[in-house]
């Protein structure tokens, strides 16, 4: 493959990035199609997941679409939905060759849209950018393959750890330029994840609130195990804005669970018990199609995912301000008999914003996984 899939390829998975947080169940898949070096359609999954990526694209090429190549960001689909499988498309519409980011995890496909795209006289190459494509659909990757939707924890500390101060507070602990990125984030991510405890101390709304963007609006849960949200809190009282969705256990009481129910939350009951209640409360929301979540919040939640290995990224955000010891931790105790037993993290992305610093992190573990795989493209089986 020449620098010019790359090309075409690293402009596919831009597309695709324009459906982050909007395409669940589905991947946020992006197409490009080139005829004679020249684009002639490109496409991105739409909300909900239809109408897929390459559709878009071929609808945009028309008869131009004949002889050229399709850069796809993940295996076209070879299984009836809603829709005809998109490898199908692709021979019908005449297209001679598609590159492809990655093997897509679903069972349903894993090769059979290759195998078919070949059959039918397509050249078929894969693995161009596999690894970009790996991150862009890690979300997707981790429901079907782990039966629960990524974990993203979001957080704003001071240099010294601090997520508030010894009263609670915590507005504002960075700048408006990291606070606008963690609005992006939210608009990325198909859902909003908060603790009971960060529910009623800041009473947030935890929406995307990015000019322009009003229409990408994340799924705002609570976990809250002793159902202690209360009918007038800002999210009950904003299910207008987005689903509001609350994660309680059964023996939660009726009255308050009704109230909420009145207001538009959706309150989901779980019968788990404390050991497994958060990998049950994430597989629950695997089931409704979730495979983003962005967690901002608290310690106490914080710590419980990363005691149970269950934080795939940290993304944080750093500002220039020490807060002291009475300042609230931004994780609660792990229990660590010794720091080399501690999890260690690696930096993926990092930039200033203002005068704050963001980082965003990887498990070593999960980078050590990903160290043998090419940036570049190869073709692949």
């Amino acid at each position: 493959m020449s620098p010019a899939d790359e090309r075409f390829m690293r402009l596919a998975l831009a597309l695709g990035a324009r459906a982050l947080g909007a395409s669940w169940p589905n991947p946020a898949v992006g197409c490009v199609i080139v005829r004679d070096e020249r684009i002639v359609g490109r496409g991105w999954t739409g909300p909900g997941g239809r109408p897929h990526a390459e559709a878009v694209a071929l609808a945009r090429a028309g008869a131009a679409a004949r002889g050229a190549t399709a850069y796809v960001t993940l295996e076209p689909c070879a299984h009836h939905g809603q829709t005809p499988p998109c490898c199908e498309a692709l021979v019908a519409a005449g297209i001679a060759r598609v590159v492809v980011a990655m093997l897509d995890p679903d069972p349903r496909v894993d090769g059979r849209g290759v195998a078919a795209l070949r059959a039918a006289g397509v050249a078929v190459e894969v693995g161009c950018l596999e690894r970009e494509a790996q991150r862009a659909h890690a979300g997707f990757a981790t429901r079907i393959r782990l039966g629960r939707p990524s974990v993203t924890l979001k957080l704003a500390t001071s240099l010294d750890g601090r997520i508030a101060a010894a009263s609670g507070a915590s507005r504002w602990i960075t700048g408006p330029r990291a606070r606008a990125r963690a609005h992006l984030l939210r608009a990325e991510h198909d859902a909003v994840i908060v603790g009971s405890g960060t529910a009623l101390v800041d009473d947030p709304e935890l929406t995307c609130r990015l000019p322009g963007m009003g229409d990408r609006q994340p799924v705002r849960i609570v976990f809250d195990r002793r159902l202690r949200l209360g009918p007038d809190s800002r999210l009950a009282r904003t299910t207008a804005l987005g689903p509001v969705w609350l994660l309680t256990r059964t023996d939660a009481e009726d009255a308050r669970a009704a109230a909420l129910r009145a207001r538009g939350v959706v309150v989901l009951e779980l019968s788990a018990d404390e050991e497994s209640w958060l990998e049950r409360a994430l597989a629950l929301l695997a089931e409704r199609g979730i495979t983003r979540t962005l967690v901002e919040g608290g310690g106490r939640l914080a710590a419980a995912l990363l005691r149970a290995g269950l934080v795939d990224r940290l993304a944080l955000f750093q500002a220039p301000i020490v807060i002291g010891s009475d300042g609230l931790d931004w994780a609660g105790a792990l229990g660590l008999a010794s720091p080399e037993r501690a999890a260690r993290w690696t930096v993926r992305e990092e930039a200033r914003l203002g005068e704050d610093r963001y980082l965003l992190l990887e498990p070593v573990a999960r980078s050590a996984e990903r160290a043998g795989e090419g940036t570049s493209c190869s073709p692949g089986s």
